[in-house]
């Protein structure tokens, strides 16, 4: 059975001059299945309004709070209220936000990282769980096609068994700053402890570094030996980070993510080896999966062709030759999570494989992750399980 209309979204955060709300209402809209009908853009109720107004919503269903939405959404008709919340607010809000429209009754989509503190996050896991409803966290690198192929590769035995996992999230946006000892708007709050939580560059690209590497590969960190960096005077928490990885039956790893490393933009990328073969996926170049052997020359898979897999290709769009990339990867969280909303809403059964998206696990394993590295570099680099 299917649903005969679009799914009707919510949205919280993301208005004028908000860069992520952007994308995301973009990745929402792509494929047609979802619709924008309300939202509370700011907690500056002057602006969520003006926000309304440039989305051309029912100005009704622009609300002045969080709080506010979510009891007035609950007590629209099912025919009418909103299906799902769409989490776009800076990360000490993430739980908050999230609880309220759960406890509501309202499915929920989230930026990452899943909450301010590793305490909250077990919290907001328990709350789904009990809760029933579907929660997709926005670790949107997990949605492109050649992401998922190099997954399906390790997951089919094609590597062998894994060795090293090498990943880095290196970027030079905030090297402006150590020049003129200025702080760019981007990275305000972000500096914030009250407001962005224990990391930084941990905490904002470092989590994706992990999120990655543990997609592709499958395997599940123990813990990390971690010497995070400060290198712009004046600011309270890192800007930089380097460690060691140790992930659960004796693969080994080693994880780099920085925002001062100058030239770079936004270079992710993972390299898995095994003992059969390796592979090997950049950010910047999406739409290959580089595939390296001991005795045979590499291999370049390319995004679009007859050859990719069977997830690769359900989250494909344009034939090969035509680049997909950054808001197609958000847009395909967005279908696997309008999937498990849409079962939810006519009670059909989830997939036998289940469904695709980055779960509020996922965000736990975040959350675990940085609280662990903080600690680790704290005393000196010393190894430091996760606590999930």
């Amino acid at each position: 059975m299917s649903l005969n209309r679009k799914l009707r979204m919510g949205m919280v955060g993301g208005g004028r001059g908000a860069f992520i709300g952007a994308v995301h209402r973009m990745a929402a809209n792509l494929d047609g299945k979802i619709e924008l009908v309300a939202g509370c853009f700011s907690s500056n109720p002057e602006k969520s309004k003006l926000s309304g107004q440039d989305l051309f919503l029912d100005p009704s269903r622009v609300y002045t709070s969080y709080e506010e939405m979510a009891t007035k959404e609950a007590a629209l008709p099912v025919g009418e209220r909103i299906d799902f919340v769409s989490i776009v607010a800076r990360n000490d809000l993430h739980y908050k936000v999230a609880k309220a429209f759960l406890e509501a009754g309202i499915h929920v989509i989230c930026e990452k990282p899943l909450a301010f503190s590793l305490a909250e996050g077990k919290e907001l896991r328990e709350i789904v769980k009990k809760s029933g409803l579907v929660f997709t966290l926005t670790h949107n690198y997990t949605g492109y096609p050649m992401v998922k192929e190099a997954r399906a590769m390790v997951r089919e035995g094609k590597l062998g068994r894994i060795l090293k996992v090498v990943a880095e999230y290196p970027q030079g946006y905030a090297i402006s700053a150590l020049k003129d000892a200025t702080d760019g708007a981007i990275s305000n709050w972000r500096m914030d402890p009250s407001v962005s939580g224990v990391s930084n560059c941990i905490g904002d690209i470092g989590t994706h570094a992990e999120n990655l590497a543990q997609y592709i590969s499958g395997l599940e960190l123990e813990e990390v030996a971690a010497e995070l960096n400060t290198f712009i005077p004046g600011r309270p928490l890192d800007d930089d980070g380097s460690m060691l990885l140790r992930y659960k039956g004796g693969a080994r790893g080693v994880l780099y993510a920085s925002q001062i490393s100058t030239g770079d933009e936004n270079n992710l990328n993972v390299r898995i080896y095994g003992t059969e073969a390796s592979i090997e996926w950049h950010q910047e170049h999406p739409n290959e999966l580089i595939v390296k052997f001991a005795d045979q020359p590499r291999q370049i898979w390319r995004r679009g062709n007859s050859y990719n897999g069977a997830a690769a290709q359900k989250n494909t769009r344009t034939p090969f030759g035509h680049p997909e990339a950054f808001i197609e990867a958000f847009a395909n969280i967005y279908c696997a999570a309008a999937e498990a909303i849409t079962d939810a809403i006519l009670g059909n059964p989830a997939p036998a494989d289940g469904y695709d998206f980055p779960t509020v696990d996922d965000g736990v394993t975040g959350m675990a992750f940085i609280e662990a590295a903080v600690k680790s570099s704290k005393n000196n680099a010393a190894w430091t399980k996760l606590d999930y």
